[in-house]
């Protein structure tokens, strides 16, 4: 079967053609089963949201999380070949929108379809775990950009968890507002023009800071095995600059071709975001060597405006960064509790909508400040999830959908990157469970940091 034929072909309730405009005026499509738009958007959006939402207050972390622990040659050369893989992966990954005429708009429908209902509840607690964390490690970057702002403009900051508290509010509001991907689209001119403007603010900064800082080492610490499980730590938090872990619900709000428009767009991610986010990581290790801090504007020395201007632009872009990544979870729960005949705004649906919305911002901003290191959690659910839903799952759908016509080279290619992405998997995830436990030591509840 082609891929014209594929994306041409309708099944049930997970229809590829759209299925009637929204209640209150004309625009975006819903899927009879989904309470959010789909078969909608521009390759162009979607690359833009990519691009956007990789290169988030995270790429601040980068330079720590991805280069001390490697140095600079294996560093550099895990960059390009976790970025190659990843690319690979994902582009794999896009062609499997439609299989047996149906069109897959959930990743764990596709799982579930091919492997089962085990392998569908696999992939949805993969998903959503690494979801939920993801939204929490959104959580205190944008509380650590508050408080450096405030920083700079008062003697007297306010703990870290109050900053915290103002940015899952924030995230609530937004959410309410913006509830949707497709509804994404008037707020992604402004996100590309703040997130170029604080990316080239850091990087003439960092060149500045590196030329004057003459005592900088590139040496990594710690005994032979703390180098080895720092280094699959580091591994992991390159998985994770990468992929989201959501291509199928990413792509199921692309209008037809959608798989052309989907490979357009991880072109843009992997070409214009890609340099981005790799280039401030570069940079940051460059200026700072391995003292370099987990969070670039604590070390910056540029002036205050500049600091000011980098956090406060930092906080606003992880406000379109983390929606993109929780969106899936705002689906499923609006698909469960609202009318889908309704516009999600209408008065029988925005009830339901400021709950769902409350429960899941609520309980999210309660465990992030309590556990202010959540970026560890993150980068457990980093390697124990996303390189499965990233590598793994890819092949395995390749060789369950192609394997009787495919070429046994192929078969062996896709099997080898299961063996060893699973024993990726089992070493990341060893190493960011001993960083999890050194931390717990060393921190508190509610501590300050």
């Amino acid at each position: 079967m082609t891929m014209d034929k594929e994306e041409n072909t309708t099944s049930g309730a997970l229809s590829v053609e759209p299925t009637g405009p929204l209640k209150g005026g004309a625009g975006p499509e819903k899927d009879p089963e989904s309470a959010h738009t789909i078969d909608h958007d521009s390759f162009g959006q979607v690359g833009l949201l990519l691009i956007t939402s990789f290169n988030c207050g995270y790429i601040l972390s980068f330079s720590n999380l991805m280069l001390v622990p490697l140095g600079w040659t294996w560093g550099v050369i895990s960059l390009i070949l976790v970025g190659l893989f990843t690319a690979y992966a994902n582009w794999l990954l896009s062609e499997f929108h439609f299989v047996d005429g149906k069109r897959f708009i959930r990743y764990r429908d596709l799982m579930g379809h091919l492997f089962g209902r085990k392998m569908y509840y696999a992939t949805w607690v993969l998903q959503f775990s690494i979801l939920l964390l993801g939204n929490m490690g959104f959580l205190p970057l944008g509380g650590k950009a508050l408080k450096e702002i405030n920083s700079e403009l008062s003697d007297s900051p306010l703990r870290l968890q109050c900053y915290i508290v103002i940015t899952g509010t924030t995230y609530f509001i937004f959410a309410l507002l913006v509830p949707t991907l497709s509804s994404m689209r008037r707020w992604l001119a402004i996100s590309v023009v703040l997130t170029f403007t604080y990316i080239m603010i850091l990087l003439v900064i960092l060149f500045q800071d590196g030329r004057s800082n003459k005592h900088r080492n590139y040496d990594i610490s710690g005994n032979n095995f703390s180098k080895v499980m720092n280094g699959f730590g580091a591994i992991s938090a390159i998985i994770v600059c990468n992929t989201s872990g959501i291509l199928p619900e990413l792509q199921s709000t692309l209008r037809k071709p959608a798989i052309t428009n989907m490979r357009k767009a991880l072109y843009l991610q992997y070409s214009v975001g890609l340099f981005f986010y790799y280039g401030v990581s570069i940079e940051g290790y460059w200026a700072y060597g391995s003292t370099v801090s987990v969070y670039l504007p604590e070390m910056l020395r540029g002036p205050k405006w500049a600091n000011v201007t980098i956090n406060a632009i930092s906080f606003v872009q992880s406000i379109i960064s983390q929606h993109m990544f929780i969106a899936p979870i705002h689906e499923t729960l609006d698909t469960k509790f609202l009318r889908l005949e309704k516009s999600i705004h209408s008065r029988e649906n925005i009830k339901n909508l400021l709950l769902v919305r409350a429960m899941v911002f609520t309980s999210n901003t309660l465990v992030t400040a309590a556990f202010p290191f959540m970026g560890d959690f993150v980068n457990l659910l980093g390697s124990f999830s996303l390189i499965p839903l990233t590598f793994i799952f890819p092949s395995m759908i390749y060789i369950k959908v192609k394997g009787k016509t495919t070429r046994l080279e192929k078969k062996a290619w896709h099997r080898g990157i299961i063996i060893l992405f699973s024993l990726l998997t089992i070493a990341t995830t060893i190493s960011a469970i001993r960083l999890i436990v050194n931390n717990v030591r060393e921190y508190h509840f509610f501590a300050d940091v």
